[in-house]
């Protein structure tokens, strides 16, 4: 029975290896994203001089939105990597960054970056609020709260957790 139990358990464990197909196919979407940014960018450089003030807002807030997916695809590459397949060689000394999220932190940091990428885009409604009826306004306010309230409550839930994880830590309630 103990060999069927450790058989089990190695195929399970061997198992996470099938997520670097998942990593690996992130870095591909990212490359691809990367040209379109760049197609963005010079578009934008292109008709730059003919835009008034608030399309070039737009537009420059549209480029920062594309760099906040981009930085959340590699935070989830890299965290998703190093946290359940493979700590990273770190020989050199230069992946001093890496190691340091674990998958409570990283789900802080992804949904604060959905809500940084949600108020980019509610900005953007609003610089456009002509194109928008109040009533479609209303519910993209109300999701984009619930962004933020669901990005509060996770970075509540870490500091708990974290907090428990302290040795020296005082119950809260002291």
């Amino acid at each position: 029975m103990k060999r069927i139990e450790q058989m089990v358990e190695s195929i399970i464990l061997a198992s996470r290896w099938l997520l670097v197909v998942f990593y690996v196919g992130l870095a591909v979407a990212l490359l691809v994203y990367a040209a379109s940014f760049g197609l963005k960018l010079i578009a934008f450089m292109s008709k730059m001089m003919s835009l008034d003030e608030t399309d070039t807002i737009l537009a420059m807030l549209g480029l920062i939105d594309a760099a906040l997916v981009a930085s959340l695809v590699v935070m989830v590459m890299i965290s998703g990597y190093e946290n359940f397949v493979s700590r990273f060689d770190n020989r050199d000394g230069e992946l001093e960054f890496l190691g340091k999220i674990d998958a409570g932190s990283l789900k802080v940091k992804v949904a604060s970056t959905i809500v940084a990428i949600s108020s980019i885009h509610l900005l953007q409604i609003f610089l456009n609020s002509r194109q928008y009826t109040s009533t479609e306004i209303m519910w993209l306010t109300i999701m984009h709260m619930a962004f933020v309230f669901s990005a509060l409550f996770l970075a509540l839930i870490d500091r708990v957790m974290a907090y428990g994880k302290k040795p020296d830590s005082k119950p809260l309630n002291a």
